[in-house]
């Protein structure tokens, strides 16, 4: 099953679960803003976007910006960059979808049909 942290008032997210349902993808919601994705689902979300801390990001979110994480985050280390972005699910980009053999971030209803077709 997947789990998909979302927050219910991202339009992005409420198309990307509409999708599931629609295709009977089994999955379960999380609240992104009160449980972030775990270090440890972090690391496989990065290795499977090539290492790119900043892929992770929720780039147009206030606290990224709040952060200045466009400044601070290329000279920070990697490990420090999981830390924050598990302890504040608003810098996560999301939605953030793991699942035994997927990873998916953000929404393009071609990419998740060739991941979950």
């Amino acid at each position: 099953m997947l789990t998909v942290y979302a927050y219910e008032k991202c339009s992005t997210c409420r198309r990307a679960l509409a999708w599931l349902t629609a295709h009977g993808v089994a999955h379960r919601v999380v609240a992104i803003r009160d449980q972030p994705p775990t270090v440890a689902e972090l690391e496989r979300m990065l290795a499977a976007q090539g290492g790119e801390v900043k892929a992770l990001c929720n780039r147009s979110g206030v606290d990224y910006r709040a952060l200045g994480l466009k400044d601070s985050l290329p000279t920070m280390t990697t490990a420090a960059a999981l830390r924050l972005l598990a302890g504040n699910g608003n810098l996560v980009k999301r939605p953030f979808v793991v699942g035994p053999k997927t990873t998916l971030i953000g929404f393009d209803a071609e990419v998740w049909a060739a991941a979950l077709g």
